[in-house]
């Protein structure tokens, strides 16, 4: 089934009003993060590494909130410096090479991630453990 741009709009659409509403509710961005690292996952390959980034956002939101200060300034730093690099138009390879061009991103992301798990599984703890306590 091939999808054409105006199909791709309409669902585009339809997610955009749906997110409206949920941004609303920071629980509820929570849990789509949540569920966004359940999917990244199944990603072959890169999923793995990928899996961790709505947790690192989650993370780096709650430090900035001072929700979670048990946490160095330095790894946010790391976490967000990478998130930067992967946004920079300026990359090792461009994003105009299809597929390669975005090896560069996930390399630098993905040693950020490495790099950072300790904080990230201490930080997944604490989460899980501040839902626990309020359900």
């Amino acid at each position: 089934m091939e999808m054409n741009m105006e199909q791709a709009r309409e669902l585009l659409d339809k997610g955009v009003e749906e997110a409206e509403e949920v941004i609303q509710n920071p629980s509820k961005v929570d849990e789509i993060l949540l569920q966004l690292e359940e999917k990244l996952k199944e990603v072959p390959a890169i999923g793995s590494t990928l899996a961790d980034l709505p947790l690192m956002i989650s993370m780096v939101k709650a430090w900035i909130q001072k929700e979670y200060t048990e946490v160095s300034p330095k790894v946010i730093a790391c976490l967000v410096g990478a998130v930067i690099y992967l946004l920079k138009k300026k990359d090792l390879i461009s994003d105009s090479i299809p597929i390669v061009g975005i090896v560069d991103d996930i390399a630098v992301l993905g040693l950020a991630l490495k790099l950072s798990e300790p904080e990230l599984k201490a930080y997944a703890e604490w989460r899980d453990g501040k839902d626990t306590v309020q359900a």
